[in-house]
């Protein structure tokens, strides 16, 4: 196997600090973070705790729904926006879909070739709306007179290659036009300026740790032209003096945006936010991307160089059919168009690079 460069270690400060060890206990070596982050013992200990009550008829729902607005605070503190713009969901799609209803017929979209179907569908699906698509490095250059809004994930699922959102937010300025950021795959390692985007979605199963069924909308103070479209007793002002009949006084914050959050899922999501912030997301992308580094300069070694990006998903292309041997031998990673996608987080070591590389160097042979 060939040897990693020593500065991929030795320059980075300690981390992870040695409490994480009881917080997360995989049974493989997981590198799939990618496609959904472990879960915590302290969020798992909150779910079996639910799950008991909901069980034996203890259910406190009005304290559920303190616990929602628990993790939203935590997500606007993780982010660095007030808790007033931020709305709650289950699906990025779902959020997609009220930034797409707001477009006028005839709107241009500018979205990114090959980015996330969650992102760009549900412009593709109105009909009366003209979605185009470049190249991500074409993206700032593209923007022109005409274009209303710009869409792009931060970091690309598919390879991890990050966007220029200081060019592409820059571009959009210029022409008028409005950003929506998918920050799924990036929130929780790269933090961003709070106010890079109009409109930010995030998806929170995976960088941030969280149960699936967590997704954060945020939006400018004034709402960004966004209507309500499936409003319930949740998006009221006077929370418990809404449930009955049209509500009559909608949220004067982000909320009125809000899905009736699910109770597991939030409630999960309210420990591992904890964790996540208290960590801070600077120290963690520091760890991610240098064992990304060192993964990609031993790929190098093997003959088969990652696509190029600072991110701690890390694609190499050619391999993708090797992740269901890389799985039986207790490996997880995956499969993303045509690459072997490998993604590192605060729970991984260089000991888990190590062992990937070891394992594909006998694939590559």
């Amino acid at each position: 196997m060939p040897t990693s460069p020593p500065a991929a270690s030795s320059a980075r400060p300690s981390f992870p600090p040695a409490h994480l060890g009881d917080e997360f206990t995989p049974r493989t070596t997981y590198l799939n973070t990618a496609s959904h982050g472990l879960l915590p013992a302290r969020t798992t200990a909150a779910l079996a705790a639910a799950v008991a009550e909901m069980a034996e008829g203890r259910a406190d729902l009005a304290v559920y729904g303190e616990r929602a607005g628990e993790a939203r605070a935590a997500y606007a503190g993780v982010v660095g926006i007030p808790a007033e713009r931020v709305a709650l969901g289950s699906s990025v799609a779902v959020h997609v879909a009220l930034v797409a209803h707001a477009l006028p017929s005839g709107a241009e979209v500018l979205a990114v070739d090959g980015d996330f179907a969650s992102l760009v569908t549900p412009f593709a699906v109105r009909r009366d709306l003209k979605l185009r698509s470049v190249p991500l490095e074409e993206l700032a250059g593209a923007v022109r007179p005409g274009t209303a809004l710009v869409a792009v994930s931060a970091a690309q699922s598919a390879d991890g290659r990050v966007a220029d959102l200081a060019a592409v937010g820059a571009a959009a300025r210029a022409h008028g036009a409005r950003l929506l950021v998918d920050t799924t795959q990036s929130t929780g390692w790269l933090p961003l300026e709070p106010d890079v985007a109009d409109y930010t979605v995030c998806g929170a199963y995976k960088w941030l740790l969280c149960p699936r069924g967590v997704s954060f909308l945020t939006v400018p103070g004034d709402g960004g032209g966004l209507e309500p479209l499936h409003a319930g007793w949740v998006a009221g002002e006077d929370l418990w003096n809404s449930t009955y009949g049209p509500v009559t006084e909608l949220a004067r914050s982000a909320r009125r945006f809000d899905e009736s959050p699910p109770h597991l899922p939030y409630l999960g999501a309210a420990a591992s936010l904890g964790l996540v912030a208290g960590l801070g997301v600077e120290a963690i992308g520091r760890h991610n991307r240098a064992l990304a580094a060192r993964f990609r300069a031993g790929v190098a070694g093997l003959g088969r160089p990652a696509v190029p990006a600072d991110s701690p998903i890390v694609a190499v292309p050619g391999l993708g059919a090797a992740t269901g041997a890389l799985a039986r031998e207790g490996i997880r990673v995956a499969d993303r168009a045509g690459h072997l996608r490998a993604a590192f987080h605060l729970y991984n070591t260089d000991a888990d690079v190590d062992r990937l590389l070891e394992a594909l160097a006998a694939h590559v042979r």
